[in-house]
């Protein structure tokens, strides 16, 4: 567990005048008005200075009390002010940006594998940044294998960078922190969620300080024959007394693990060669090592202005490219000649390439108006991409290369999908100074957002064959083989009001109630086509409009059992928009018209827990049940597979969470965290046309019943500088890949232990770190395209796998050097 949770005493003579985290909650969107320190451990090697998450009316008052000093101080603005973590009055887990440094972790996924509770699907970074697939207690009904396409339903899990509501996937770079908050979020925040909020909270800008950091790591991963670099830079510098400019980057190229082994070469025009002719059923085949290779580029400026302690602006840019050269996994069983595939081999016919880019603009301001702080946030971001996918196996599988192609020789399916997602936010809150007997926090919202996605699946080289095979019959093929094209528009305006007000009833008790009351339109245009046959099946179309008005509420309890320990409850509501498929309601391929829309989802979430001190550890301990109405599934059509999403009827997630923490002595700092999840369908769940998905009972996909963290730090001083030993390890056991029933979807996961290991040594400026990851080289999958679904059928003409496991990152060793000035 990486996590470097904080903790304070209570202080009776001033708990009045800080904010009651339940009401604080919603207001983690506002750090740039609400300052967030955090001071190493006395033993800690290699961290750079902790540094304030923003400028303006810091804090809104609050005292600070020192943390014992067996333990590291780190505070949060989870509920809108400065707050420290055990005074927070609900589930909320925190990585330092000095622990993703120092642990090197690299990626989303490990970073989330060190959070109790928290899941997610490892698919490599090629699909990392298509799909928001980070699931919270179990809320999740999506295959495990999502992840080529971007879906049309929103994610359960909210994510944020500093206040702007945007799933990009940034790398984990000049971080202050990342907040995981479990529950629904709604009433605190000017974006809801359902399961849960996650948020980036990057380092600002620092007046009157001139320093930064140069970084260079080399890197060689477990089965690759490449060995792969990054390298970064950070700036910070003053411009004058009252402004400062703050510039970071960083660049990765990584070489592929994984081999592509059943490639057909291709000829100029990108078609399958056929050395004996046209019409003969033989192929050419070639393999491509090291396939899946990573470059990226990202970079990001922020200019501060704060001209006294009553005002500050900020205005940011930030931006990163991704280049991957294909899919990061394993196929299944064996090819059409009876070989078996060894780990990171895949059998795909095609290479699957992806790109995408995403920058963000973003103006934050904070005025400090005597009685409270006003807070603007004002954003833009454009994220878009496209992803080559090889469904090949697909259609084999099917049968459709017998039935619809005219068993075509050399078959290659090329899915071309493009998404996008760009937005206009604005974000007004106004959070009263502590101190009375009667805190608050109200807050108004708008969001101005449009998506598409679109298919293009092409036949390649079923025109050359078809016009050399039936000359007779050449335009009945339309010549660009296309065979399916699915274009997806959506328009999305939400506007909201929220707030908390928390009375502190008594020196120990707290209540907080709040609200959000918003509406909001979604229109939606779905176009759909199959030209392949010229004129025989007519396009499809779907157009839909819906308009929500709702209410959502939230109550907390905090009751302080003594100076340092506490019992919370919390009752809480969250709520996610529907929409449109895009499915033929017409001709050949038509589907029901049942399958056309579908409805928002909400959740009821209720928790109970303790959390403080005890000795010198920090520990929060906790019951959670979450009852699910209409579960969003992003699925297909029951007759021909369109993109869609349905609701199924009920489901519900219930369990315990753990947590603890501390130091023994200046030298070893531990944790542990364990969640126990039980997910499952509360009802039978059927399609829309009535055909039976699973039973009630059935276990949510994605969602390990049982996960354990742990990690261990040992620090000393020799030969001059610091000296830093770390360990951490995490659990979790098997779990669903689909809550289908169906051999298509249906799979076991099997649980997997994943270990990580890194030792540095500082001395003055320099600071050089040898780091492990995936110790044991365990192929842990977290997803599965079955070959049931996309495997091998060599009476297609298909003699390669679209199977594959989705599995973690094989062994890696590197080193980075660090200089700071």
């Amino acid at each position: 567990m990486n996590t470097q949770h904080t903790n304070a005493t209570r202080n009776k003579t001033c708990r009045t005048r800080t904010l009651p985290a339940a009401i604080m909650l919603g207001l983690l969107m506002s750090a740039p008005a609400f300052a967030a320190t955090g001071q190493a451990a006395p033993a800690d090697p290699g961290s750079a200075p902790q540094q304030d998450a923003g400028s303006g009316a810091q804090g809104n008052g609050e005292q600070k009390k020192k943390t014992p000093q067996t333990l590291g101080t780190i505070t949060v603005t989870s509920s809108g002010r400065v707050q420290q973590v055990v005074a927070v009055p609900y589930n909320v887990s925190v990585v330092t940006g000095d622990t993703i440094e120092r642990d090197h972790i690299l990626d989303n996924a490990e970073l989330f594998r060190s959070i109790p509770g928290v899941n997610v699907v490892d698919s490599g970074p090629r699909n990392s940044g298509v799909v928001n697939n980070i699931r919270i207690r179990g809320i999740n009904v999506d295959s495990s294998a999502l992840g080529d396409y971007a879906v049309t339903s929103v994610a359960p899990v909210a994510t944020y960078v500093d206040t702007v509501p945007l799933f990009a996937n940034f790398l984990l770079f000049d971080i202050n922190r990342v907040e995981v908050l479990r529950g629904p979020q709604g009433t605190l925040y000017g974006s809801g969620s359902l399961g849960g909020t996650v948020r980036y909270i990057l380092n600002k800008p620092q007046l009157n300080q001139f320093n930064g950091s140069v970084s260079a790591s080399l890197s060689s991963v477990d089965g690759s024959s490449g060995i792969g670099n990054s390298e970064s830079l950070v700036l910070n510098a003053p411009l004058g007394n009252t402004f400062a400019l703050r510039v970071d980057g960083m660049r990765n190229d990584f070489p592929g693990v994984t081999d592509y082994v059943n490639l057909y070469q291709l000829d100029a025009n990108g078609i399958p060669v056929a050395p004996n002719g046209i019409l003969s059923r033989d192929a050419a085949y070639y393999s491509k090592k090291d396939a899946d290779t990573v470059k990226q580029d990202y970079g990001r400026a922020s200019l501060l202005w704060k001209p006294n302690d009553a005002f500050d602006v900020q205005l940011s840019y930030m931006a990163q490219a991704d280049r991957f050269g294909a899919r990061r996994g394993t196929s299944l069983g064996t090819d059409g000649y009876g070989v078996p595939y060894q780990r990171n081999q895949l059998g795909a016919a095609q290479l699957e390439p992806s790109d995408r880019h995403v920058n963000l603009t973003s103006l934050e301001a904070n005025l400090d108006v005597g009685f409270a702080t006003l807070t603007s946030s004002t954003s833009y971001y454009n994220h878009e991409g496209d992803i080559t996918s090889d469904n090949t196996g697909f259609y084999a599988k099917l049968g459709w290369y017998s039935s619809l192609y005219y068993n075509y020789p050399r078959p290659m399916s090329t899915a071309f999908r493009t998404y996008g997602d760009k937005a206009f936010t604005q974000e007004f809150r106004l959070v009263s100074k502590t101190g009375g007997a009667f805190d608050y926090i109200v807050g108004a919202y708008f969001r101005n957002q449009h998506t598409y996605t679109t298919q293009l699946s092409e036949l390649r080289g079923f025109k050359d064959w078809w016009d050399a095979a039936y000359p007779a019959l050449a335009d009945v093929v339309d010549a660009s083989s296309d065979d399916y094209r699915y274009v997806a528009n959506g328009h999305y305006t939400e506007t909201a009001l929220y707030g908390q007000g928390t009375w502190h009833a008594t020196s120990r008790l707290d209540l907080t109630l709040g609200v959000r009351s918003f509406r909001d339109k979604l229109t939606a245009s779905v176009d759909s086509a199959l030209p392949l046959w010229v004129g025989l099946f007519p396009p499809g179309h779907a157009g839909n409009e819906q308009k929500n008005n709702k209410t959502l509420y939230y109550a907390n309890l905090s009751w302080w059992l003594n100076d340092t320990n506490q019992f919370y409850a919390t009752a809480s509501q969250g709520y996610r928009r529907g929409g449109a498929n895009g499915t033929p309601t017409s001709g050949f391929f038509a589907e029901s018209p049942a399958w056309l829309f579908y409805r928002p989802d909400t959740v009821d979430n209720y928790e109970a827990g303790f959390k403080g001190i005890v000795g010198g550890m920090t520990y929060t301990a906790d019951i959670f049940y979450t009852n699910w109405k209409d579960p969003q599934l992003n699925t297909a059509t029951a007759n021909w597979g369109f993109f869609a999403v349905q609701n199924m009827g009920r489901a519900k997630s219930r369990g315990v969470e753990l947590e603890l923490q501390g130091r023994l002595g200046d030298h070893f700092g531990y944790g542990v965290g364990y969640t126990y999840t039980d997910a499952t369908l509360a009802e039978d769940a059927y399609t829309p046309t009535g055909g039976l998905i699973n039973t009630s009972g059935a276990a949510l996909p994605g969602v390990s019943r049982n996960h354990l963290n742990a990690f261990g730090d040992y620090s000393f001083e020799a030969a001059g500088g610091l000296f830093r030993l770390h360990l951490d390890g995490s659990y979790q056991s098997s779990s669903q890949n689909s809550i289908s029933l169906s051999p298509l979807y249906k799979y076991t996961l099997p649980g997997f232990t994943l270990w990580n290991a890194s030792a540095s040594y500082r001395r003055e400026a320099w600071t050089a770190t040898l780091w492990l990851k995936n110790l044991a080289n365990t192929e842990g999958a977290t997803g599965v395209y079955t070959t049931e679904y996309m495997g091998t059928a060599p009476s297609e003409g298909f003699y390669g796998n679209g199977s594959k496991l989705l599995t973690t990152l094989p062994r890696t060793v590197g080193v980075t050097f660090t200089y700071r000035f």
